[in-house]
């Protein structure tokens, strides 16, 4: 009796160590079940994974605006894309004249335009016809390097004249646009906006100056309607900007392969809704300021010599700013006589006005050339843009008192172009995005909780059942 519980004993002491072993088995399977799962599901490749998010779909009207996103996207791309691609390519809007050398005002020069992807080769003053010629820049301001890196200038013109148009100042940009020896005339088709290999602290500490000093991030019910404006168009804007960077990027540099960098573009800007309806809300608010002045575009003198040419810019022209599907979708894209209300209006405007002026300032404090001339381009643009809406006093007396510089005209065509080809490139990829992050995301993850079921059943179910015993 004595040797049977002694026995007895024993088999019970292993039979407790035995559980005691199994449920340290069983915690160590359970903790490398939940650090597998919870590493699948929140890092992929090493970032956060955009697939457990619901997908995004920008519906309704564009706030601010008169118009919304279904018919943006629609009449986008069946109209105004087409017609603002061909126009860029006319020789009347393919040319920009801008102020490249120029020293930053707000800080020094911190030595970026002497880097290989900024530096620039002049061409020789017999390529330039006579009406473009003009004093050269000083010798220790050409760093010409073999090639032509991607943050070159290309200044290589043909023979075409521009004549018929005034210079006068806008109140709302920095820049003087009157020729004189500083002024280069660029082809932009030759230089178009995309990857440069501007990044780090000098890029960065552009767009904070943009930001903090001049244009506050707004909260809800915190800022005035006309500053909350001049935020989203600066956001706008920006949002284009990285996106054609990310349409037109340098994928390998050793084979000079270039194409999209869809995770760029994502990382950027698609994974933000905020930047994403800025960019629509600024893409309307150019799209009134060139319908506003349909009666002054229609009639100015795209005349550069090229009678052929010339007409066809006209033409398209014309197409643009009378055609019938855009004004029936959306006749008033965004409805500027809601804002400088009240008897603070004036003061307002004025402040606003000198922000923006510091704003087109700041370009020149960019330290990448190419990035220089598209940023003073859009810049620009918006400038004029503000200009037509907000600096003539009534839609009746507008063609009266409203007055362009030919290089407003093409900055505000081009810039529009940008935003068009922005809108039409997130309406591309936002379902690229959302099938294959599905695809790379949520179905092995399917497969996975398959696959831990079964190791469960087996390795774990089993063991639970014998302790049971």
């Amino acid at each position: 009796m004595v040797e049977e519980s002694e026995v007895k004993k024993k088999e019970n002491e292993r039979s407790s160590n035995g559980r005691k072993l199994g449920g340290s088995r069983i915690g160590a399977i359970l903790v490398l079940i939940i650090a597998v799962g919870v590493t699948f599901l929140y890092t992929h490749k090493g970032k956060s994974c955009p697939c457990i998010q619901d997908s995004i779909k920008y519906t309704g009207i564009v706030e601010d605006c008169c118009c919304d996103y279904e018919t943006v996207d629609t009449i986008n791309g069946a109209v105004l894309h087409p017609l603002l691609q061909e126009l860029v390519t006319t020789p009347f809007f393919r040319y920009f004249k801008v102020k490249l050398w120029c020293d930053c005002p707000f800080w020094p020069d911190d030595g970026m335009c002497k880097l290989r992807d900024c530096s620039v080769c002049e061409c020789s003053e017999n390529e330039f016809p006579e009406s473009f010629r003009r004093l050269p820049l000083p010798a220790d301001d050409l760093k010409c390097q073999e090639g032509k890196p991607e943050a070159a200038v290309d200044r290589t013109l043909d023979s075409k004249i521009f004549r018929g148009w005034i210079e006068v100042d806008n109140p709302w940009t920095n820049d003087d646009e009157t020729d004189n020896g500083e002024m280069t005339y660029v082809n932009l088709l030759l230089n178009p906006e995309r990857y440069t290999g501007y990044t780090g602290p000098s890029a960065r500490r552009i767009w904070d100056a943009v930001y903090s000093e001049n244009c506050p991030k707004y909260a809800s019910g915190e800022i005035c309607r006309e500053k909350k404006v001049l935020y989203k168009l600066i956001s706008g804007l920006h949002s284009s900007i990285s996106i054609h960077i990310a349409a037109d990027y340098l994928l390998d540099e050793t084979k000079n392969l270039w194409g999209t960098n869809p995770d760029l573009m994502y990382d950027r800007v698609l994974q933000y809704p905020e930047r994403v309806r800025n960019l629509y809300f600024t893409y309307l608010f150019v799209l009134r300021a060139v319908t506003k002045a349909k009666d002054y575009l229609e009639q100015a003198e795209y005349d550069t010599g090229n009678p052929e040419e010339d007409l066809k810019a006209q033409s398209l022209m014309r197409q643009l700013l009378y055609n019938q599907k855009l004004q029936a979708a959306c006749p008033v894209p965004f409805d500027e006589a809601k804002l400088w209300k009240g008897q603070s209006g004036p003061e307002l405007k004025q402040q606003i006005q000198k922000q923006f002026r510091n704003i087109s300032a700041i370009m020149d404090c960019v330290g990448c050339e190419k990035c220089r001339l598209w940023g003073k381009l859009q810049v620009l643009g918006l400038g004029t843009a503000l200009k037509i809406l907000f600096s003539v006093d009534g839609e009746s007396r507008h063609d009266q008192h409203l007055q362009l510089q030919r290089n407003e005209v093409i900055a505000l065509v081009n810039l529009l172009n940008r935003l068009s080809e922005s809108i039409k490139l997130v309406q591309e990829m936002s379902p690229t995005f959302e099938k294959s992050t599905k695809g790379l995301s949520l179905q092995p993850t399917a497969k996975l909780i398959s696959s831990w079921k079964r190791l469960w059943e087996t390795v774990v179910g089993d063991r639970l059942r014998k302790l049971t015993l």
